[in-house]
């Protein structure tokens, strides 16, 4: 008789400093909490963490207030670059693009790629794998981004990354956030899948990569996935998502693995953020930052991270089956 497993999920929008007042919070919490019902129905239902992770990405990459996909923040010469990579855990399949332009739904070439013995292709080969898959061409180009872009070209681009929630009434003007999706499942058969997705840091050099596409921020085995957000030369520096995964596959907890990861990270004044579970049910998030935006979905009820204390760094959510 075959046993099913509870399904999980957890998903990000950012990282970086907090939300401005109440209306913020509720704000983002409407649009991550919309994502978590229509995903989780998804795994209740039978669909595998594959499926569950690439529509939950396509939802945040469509929903304007987040840095991917549509709302996708502009590079300093004014043009929109994403990135996005999806990691089956059971199979330990990484795919994913590289700045690529002109597609609604980076995570989709991202699947595309899974089974392709060429799996992670830059702009030129992503472009070229749209057309072939007939993808339609999109500008994801959002006013409040172009605006944010020519405010910074006046400024001779003094800021050194665009804000990752595009509402200036949402967040602390001042500060500087850090942008990236991220969605993590398990689904009914016990199977793990993570997918990260990305319009970039805003403003930077041309050609520079996010750690979106790598498994430095997006990785995953049979025994656990991590989606990481936040600076991504941080996140690479540390190899964040990976070391996670492995401390996982080597024994440790998901817990004792994000807080001895964490703890590193803090050591090297890192900044960043990170979401992850276990093949167990374990649901963990983790911050350097002040505020990580991420819901989840334990098999019970909704909950999130958008009100936590600075200075909370790592959380660790069980279910009753878990």
């Amino acid at each position: 008789m075959e046993i099913k497993v509870q399904p999980k999920l957890i998903i990000h929008g950012g990282a970086g400093t907090s939300l401005k007042a109440k209306g913020g919070i509720e704000a983002v919490r409407r649009s991550l909490y919309q994502i978590i019902e229509e995903v989780y129905s998804l795994l209740e239902s039978g669909a595998s963490a594959n499926e569950a992770v690439v529509r939950g990405c396509q939802m945040l990459e469509d929903d304007p207030r987040f840095n991917a996909g549509t709302g996708s923040v502009l590079q300093s010469d004014g043009q929109i670059r994403m990135s996005a990579s999806l990691m089956d855990g059971t199979s330990q399949s990484f795919s994913g693009v590289i700045n690529v332009s002109r597609v609604k739904n980076p995570i989709d070439l991202a699947i595309a790629l899974q089974t392709s013995p060429d799996r992670v292709l830059s702009d030129y080969g992503a472009a070229e794998l749209a057309r072939e898959l007939q993808i339609p061409s999109y500008n994801g180009l959002t006013e409040l981004r172009l605006q944010e872009w020519i405010r910074e070209r006046q400024d001779n681009f003094q800021r050194t990354m665009a804000g990752v929630v595009a509402d200036a009434e949402l967040v602390e003007a001042s500060n500087a956030r850090r942008g990236t999706i991220g969605v993590v499942a398990l689904d009914t058969q016990g199977k793990i899948s993570v997918g990260t997705s990305t319009g970039g840091k805003g403003f930077e050099r041309i050609g520079r990569v996010s750690d979106s596409a790598m498994p430095a921020g997006n990785y995953a085995t049979k025994y656990a996935a991590v989606s990481c957000t936040g600076i991504g030369e941080d996140i690479m520096d540390e190899c964040l998502a990976a070391r996670v995964v492995v401390r996982v596959t080597d024994g440790l907890s998901l817990k004792e693995a994000m807080q001895r990861s964490f703890a590193e990270a803090q050591e090297h004044k890192r900044n960043f953020g990170a979401i992850a579970l276990d093949a167990n049910g374990a649901i963990a998030w983790g911050k350097t930052s002040d505020a990580l935006l991420a819901a989840y979905h334990n098999g019970e009820k909704i909950g999130d991270t958008l009100e936590l204390p600075v200075g909370t760094e790592v959380g660790c959510i069980f279910s009753s089956d878990g």
